[in-house]
């Protein structure tokens, strides 16, 4: 054998045990976790968000990456999960860019080499479809088609678009109806934009209200979703003249960003409309500075997911104790909140789940009958909830620059979406 061949075969020996010295180091280290699972160590689960905290049309979710943060620390300075602490990489933007969004899943995948997603709150999340080959859990607040059906998308509150014949959320329309007094006699109107997910929920809100006893006026997509439109005029007529050539007792919008609900209530107001206003994002402390927001919205009933911020809950309590920790000074808004109680069902799972922690292990126990219940949050359960809402919401209520509870959370049975 000549000298070349010998100090070639030395070479790949001393490779070899090289290898195998930093694979050992790595393992005593915690490099990576069983059966070399990413984003796992002895002593580390490594996870990161998407959120849509820039957009065109000032829309921004960033706050979720607060509430996840705290939660987390509150985890970690308990001793973590089985030993482990939760390492939070933060969160990418989507800038409401489907595109954008699979290309942050993929790189929190791929190059962070993250154990799972979380949190992630994005209304055009484009990542899904990825993840769910990658058999990547994902944890945020489940807006549109894309996380119904699958087993990797875990929305803290269940899937708000179910396929006709699964079950569709009533807890809307039977909170209002509770509010005033009964929906005998009432009519309702819908207004969306022509986004896929606004339109969706469009669909499944009018049902809630009908199955409440609501009379349902009009559902309208309209509107466009990139922006705000330079005219209301033309979709406040329409309102104004829905029901029987008048205008119905409640409108409510289906509309993912201040800017657009300002606008329309605005113009609605304007018109002369005194009837009730609806919605499922005006529960956001930070219209309380501008003072033409907050006159626009004044009176306004937002429908949060999740148990408000003003209630007595010990819940509550605790997620507020938990983010002036983390980030003091921060004033709790309703997607903080998503933030937190995603990282929060997330944290339960792997509970659950054990020491022995593989995505493979942490997917089965999450899709094996896995129920939670927190007053926070009302109740999850997979994986009928893949295909369902949870049922659960509560109504506040802006009167005078200052969010009341209108009602607690509460959770109703939900109906076959027709």
């Amino acid at each position: 054998m000549g000298r070349q061949a010998v100090r070639l075969i030395g070479l790949v020996a001393a490779t070899a045990l090289a290898a195998a010295g930093c694979a050992a180091e790595r393992k005593a280290a915690g490099g990576e976790g069983p059966a070399g699972t990413a984003g796992v160590t002895a002593t580390t689960i490594t996870v990161g968000g998407v959120l849509t905290k820039t957009s065109a049309s000032g829309y921004s979710t960033k706050d979720a990456e607060i509430g996840a943060r705290a939660r987390f620390a509150r985890a970690n300075e308990a001793g973590g999960v089985h030993g482990r602490t939760v390492e939070f990489l933060g969160a990418e933007d989507d800038t409401q860019d489907a595109a954008k969004g699979d290309a942050a899943a993929k790189k929190l995948v791929q190059r962070d080499r993250v154990f799972a997603l979380v949190p992630v709150h994005a209304p055009n999340f484009g990542g899904a479809t990825f993840l769910e080959q990658q058999g990547v859990p994902w944890f945020g607040w489940a807006t549109g088609p894309q996380w119904c059906g699958t087993k990797t998308g875990f929305g803290y509150n269940g899937c708000l678009a179910p396929k006709p014949g699964a079950g569709s959320q009533t807890w809307w329309g039977n909170q209002m109806a509770g509010l005033i007094g009964g929906s005998a006699g009432r009519s309702v109107y819908i207004q969306t934009t022509d986004s896929s997910g606004s339109k969706y929920g469009g669909r499944t809100i009018a049902q809630s209200f009908e199955a409440a006893g609501f009379t349902l006026a009009g559902v309208s997509s309209g509107l466009p979703a990139a922006a705000p439109p330079p005219d209301w005029l033309p979709y406040v007529n329409k309102i104004m003249t829905a029901d029987g050539g008048g205008p119905p007792d409640l409108v409510v919008s289906i509309i993912a960003g201040t800017k657009f609900n300002t606008g329309l209530y605005g113009a609605l107001k304007k018109a002369g409309y005194k009837g009730l206003l609806s919605d499922a994002t005006s529960y956001d402390a930070a219209i309380l500075k501008d003072p033409a927001t907050a006159q626009a919205l004044e009176g306004v009933i937002a429908a949060p997911m999740f148990e408000p911020f003003e209630s007595k809950a010990a819940e509550i309590a605790q997620l507020k104790a938990d983010v002036e920790r983390t980030a003091p000074g921060t004033v709790p808004t309703q997607h903080l909140a998503i933030g937190y109680w995603a990282a929060d069902i997330f944290l339960k799972i792997l509970e659950q789940t054990g020491r022995e922690l593989t995505r493979e292990r942490f997917l089965a126990t999450a899709n094996g009958s896995f129920s939670y219940e927190n007053p926070g949050f009302g109740r999850i359960r997979y994986p009928r909830d893949h295909t369902e809402p949870n049922g659960c919401g509560a109504l506040v209520r802006l009167e005078k620059g200052v969010f009341t509870v209108a009602r607690n959370m509460k959770c109703f049975d939900n109906v076959p979406l027709r």
